[in-house]
């Protein structure tokens, strides 16, 4: 039996004859053109739902626009990054413009990769979540097409940023678990490879913050960090190494949700509890965190605004390449749940 055959494309031209006006006519009320009447918009947009008519990307590209976004996440299991990428999508609802997902796989070369196809696809700007290329390949984009970079601090002016106040976000974080009287807590930071990157990644702030915070304290010489990645396994291993020591510390602040999930698990083999045993904290208030069965105490960057403020930025880009870059810092507030109580006696 032979397969049916593929059906054929609705074209402007069997719109423009199904609405019994000229194609003109019909360019103009796909490009919201001067010169349709309502009554013009009106039966062309009736003859487009009628036919089920899609304009043709690749065509649309040739004119200068294809109405796409790119957007680069470096790890889709990281449960933070689906509340930006929430952001950006409700930000964009409205307009014309449609987003498409590449996987950053947290490497160099799988970000050049994924952001090449989409400047090769004539992608309209690009929004990389926390990427790790070095500046100079950012700035290389953005010099291709408007771009947004979310997570990473320092200005560049061929880029746009959004940014979480980090350091401000771990300080509530050991305010709270000092004030409720720990004194030995420990961070599990993500490992930075690439020293030229401290000064302007998420991750390498949150632990600075750790260390500041610990030390306006007086809580100096308690400061333990243990460096591992922001994974559930990072979490895992790092609460493991913590827990071996010949004094465990009373608290764990752990760099983000995700691996805050991977220290329950650890502190739940060992046969403690949480919190009367040891208290834990995360970083990023992800959905799963006001679940009733894990309740965890964690900082809210506000990852929907992050969303939302880089697809504005990123549509404001695409207007006009010309404008001076913009930083946009976000505060974050913390969220206390059940994780987090004082220390045992």
């Amino acid at each position: 039996m032979k397969p049916p055959a593929p059906r054929r494309r609705v074209t402007i031209v069997d719109v423009a004859r199904h609405a019994q006006v000229s194609t003109t006519a019909v360019s103009k009320v796909l490009r919201n053109a001067y010169g349709a009447s309502p009554e013009m918009r009106a039966k062309v947009r009736r003859a487009i739902d009628e036919l089920g008519y899609r304009p043709h990307a690749g065509a649309r590209g040739l004119r200068g626009q294809t109405y796409t976004i790119g957007v680069m996440l470096p790890d889709i299991r990281n449960p933070f990054f689906p509340e930006v990428l929430d952001g950006i999508t409700q930000a964009l609802e409205d307009t014309e413009y449609q987003v498409l997902l590449g996987p950053g796989c947290n490497g160099e070369k799988a970000e050049a990769r994924v952001t090449e196809a989409m400047i090769d696809r004539g992608m309209d700007g690009l929004i990389l979540v926390a990427p790790v290329s070095s500046r100079t390949r950012l700035e290389h984009v953005a010099s291709a097409v408007p771009t947004v970079v979310v997570g990473r601090h320092g200005s560049s002016p061929g880029y746009d940023a959004v940014v979480n106040d980090d350091i401000e976000g771990a300080s509530l974080v050991v305010g709270h678990l000092a004030g409720l009287g720990h004194r030995r807590i420990a961070h599990i930071e993500h490992h930075e490879t690439d020293p030229t990157r401290l000064a302007e990644m998420p991750n390498a702030r949150r632990a600075d913050g750790y260390r500041q915070a610990m030390r306006a304290l007086g809580l100096a010489e308690w400061i333990d960090v243990v460096s591992t990645s922001y994974t559930q396994e990072g979490g895992y291993r790092g609460a493991k190494e913590l827990l071996e020591r010949p004094q465990r510390p009373t608290a764990v602040f752990a760099g983000a949700d995700v691996v805050a999930m991977g220290v329950l698990d650890a502190v739940a083999e060992a046969g403690l509890s949480v919190p009367d045993d040891i208290s834990v904290a995360g970083y990023d208030n992800t959905t799963f965190a006001a679940f009733g069965l894990i309740s965890l105490t964690s900082v809210d960057q506000a990852g929907h605004e992050i969303g939302r403020n880089a697809a504005r930025l990123v549509l404001e880009r695409i207007t006009d390449r010309h404008t001076p870059s913009v930083q946009v810092s976000l505060a974050p507030t913390l969220v206390p749940r059940r994780t987090t109580a004082r220390p045992p006696e």
